[in-house]
């Protein structure tokens, strides 16, 4: 089977699949809780002699030269960095792809982002912030010289009294550009699939799909 390496593998849902599928799968994710549950997922599923979970960063991961058939880079994970680090994880990809290989890249087409400033609250007393209730402010700006959306979160825990706060950051890229930066990695031809091109995905019409041939 191919050898694949899924970067920011979160829960591990891809990786194991593929490897019960029968590819040899290398997961990286830096999440503690995400890596042990992609671990435990792969035991369950009986592929742990295929499916390898790497608890790291992908910026600081050291992958193999010429090692992966195909990367995968998916769920829009690449616009969490900044475009600099992008450009280097792009080469990261390129030089851990045998000759002819591929990268897979899926990010949220920027025509669709939300690119509004805007302000929300809500409370409830369980959710993604905690099994406690919880006040939720919400800040949304975009930087239109950076194509950037930037999500700020305060949470306030309402029987603790403890305050948390988030940011969230998509950079977004133009197709051409992100064209432009893969085949600057390295990449010899890259296609491009807006909306998965045309698979039945309820949320298809958000997503650009790059698939980049080393």
């Amino acid at each position: 089977g191919m050898a694949v390496c899924d970067l920011t593998c979160g829960p591990g849902l891809y990786a194991v699949e593929l490897a019960r599928r029968g590819c040899t799968v290398t997961g990286v994710d830096f999440g503690p809780a995400a890596v042990a549950y992609a671990r435990n997922l792969a035991e369950e599923t009986a592929v742990t002699a295929r499916c390898t979970i790497v608890e790291e960063d992908i910026r600081t991961v050291v992958l193999p030269d010429g090692a992966y058939d195909l990367v995968l880079l998916i769920y829009g994970q690449l616009a969490v960095f900044t475009k600099a680090e992008a450009q280097l994880l792009l080469a990261k990809a390129a030089t851990a792809l045998k000759p002819g290989g591929s990268l897979i890249v899926e990010l949220l087409n920027q025509n669709r982002v939300d690119k509004t400033s805007t302000n929300w609250w809500f409370t409830d007393n369980t959710g993604l912030w905690g099994d406690g209730p919880f006040l939720h402010l919400g800040e949304r700006f975009w930087d239109d010289e950076q194509e950037l959306s930037y999500e700020r979160f305060h949470i306030l825990h309402l029987e603790s009294g403890n305050y948390t706060e988030v940011h969230l950051c998509d950079q977004t890229y133009a197709i051409a550009t992100m064209q432009g930066l893969m085949r600057d990695a390295g990449f010899s031809h890259v296609d491009v699939y807006p909306r998965w091109d045309g698979l039945p995905l309820y949320d298809a019409d958000e997503w650009v799909v790059y698939v980049a041939k080393k």
